[in-house]
């Protein structure tokens, strides 16, 4: 990956992609990179269409928002249909395989893996989709470590959940290599 990488995680409120952008920051603020981190929403909260993007960096991060992400992950239909075509052609797109990309795509990979039914059927819960999301973007681009995501995900869950978020991103480690 290129010294900044700029990342748009998207799906639909509730998804817990605010969560994950902020997990993804503080992953590399962790690493003494510099991150920022934004987000926006539909109409409404849980069920609209929802954003957070994400700027990781070695130097200083000159402007703030997202305008050509290297990394795109989408998580529902429409939110593919909104956001995938703006990665750059030598971007990286991962979308759950429930998701149907245009045929006109350009980015140099695309990941299609079942990041939903893995969080339901694997872990066991599907509210932990955006973690295993972090996991699979994590092993897939080395945009941050997996100790320091490790690190950020158990700061940042609620107690008590520890072992079930860290289930859900071996989950994600573990499609990224499937």
């Amino acid at each position: 990956m290129s010294n900044q990488v700029e990342l748009r995680l998207s799906g639909s409120g509730g998804q817990g992609l605010l969560l994950a952008g902020i997990i993804l920051s503080e992953a590399a603020i962790i690493e003494n990179k510099n991150a920022i981190q934004t987000q926006s929403y539909g109409p409404e909260a849980r069920g609209g269409a929802s954003k957070a993007e994400v700027i990781i960096s070695h130097e200083e991060i000159d402007f703030p928002k997202v305008t050509a992400p290297n990394i795109v992950l989408a998580l529902t239909q429409i939110a593919a249909d909104k956001y995938v075509s703006s990665v750059r052609e030598d971007g990286i797109v991962i979308v759950d395989s429930k998701i149907v990309l245009p045929a006109d795509l350009k980015a140099k990979k695309i990941i299609s893996v079942p990041i939903i039914d893995t969080a339901a059927e694997k872990v066991g819960r599907s509210i932990v989709a955006n973690i295993v999301a972090i996991g699979l973007i994590a092993e897939a681009t080395g945009v941050v470590s997996k100790e320091s995501v490790e690190k950020a995900v158990l700061n940042r869950v609620p107690k008590g959940t520890e072992e079930l978020n860290k289930k859900a991103l071996a989950e994600g480690y573990l499609l990224a290599n499937a």
